[in-house]
């Protein structure tokens, strides 16, 4: 499914301010409000737009250690270690990867102590065979998907 012009400014508008009305869009875009409630439509319905909901700061709500923890998994365990994942709070992503592991998962704690204690839980899921953790430092390019939405709706320059 492609993203046209249209599509990309109703996007960034969503991304820039999500609080605002389909209503308010409409009269940004000067477009009918039921133009933009059918793209919005259409774009969830296609995988676009997945959430609507807030990001959270694991920092603000006490946790501001963030590693990386790649997880090497037992043949044929896979399933099992990621059913299992999705039930330690503190692992706010986990995906299957090609390379050294099999998933990667993005790991949240209270202090280094902490995140020792998750790894640990880790460790000790069937079917994990080893774990290598890498700490961040710092975030050096937040989150972001306008840049994104500019290239493929062609609202961006072309130059990359």
């Amino acid at each position: 499914m492609a993203v046209d012009a249209l599509d990309a400014k109703i996007l960034r508008l969503l991304l820039e301010q999500p609080r605002t009305s389909v209503r308010e869009y409409a009269r940004v875009l000067g477009v009918a409000r039921g133009t933009v409630q059918a793209r919005l439509d259409r774009l969830e319905r296609d995988g676009v737009i997945t959430a609507y909901s807030p990001r959270l700061s694991p920092a603000a709500l006490d946790h501001p250690v963030l590693a990386f923890v790649h997880i090497e998994v037992t043949q044929g365990h896979l399933e099992e270690v990621a059913t299992a994942l999705a039930e330690v709070p503190q692992i706010i992503e986990a995906f299957s990867t090609t390379g050294g592991g099999d998933l990667l998962t993005r790991v949240v704690a209270r202090d280094a102590a902490h995140l020792e204690d998750v790894i640990q839980r880790l460790i000790s899921l069937p079917g994990v065979v080893r774990t290598r953790t890498e700490m961040a430092l710092r975030e050096r390019v937040p989150h972001r998907m306008l840049p994104l939405v500019e290239a493929v709706g062609g609202t961006a320059d072309r130059a990359g």
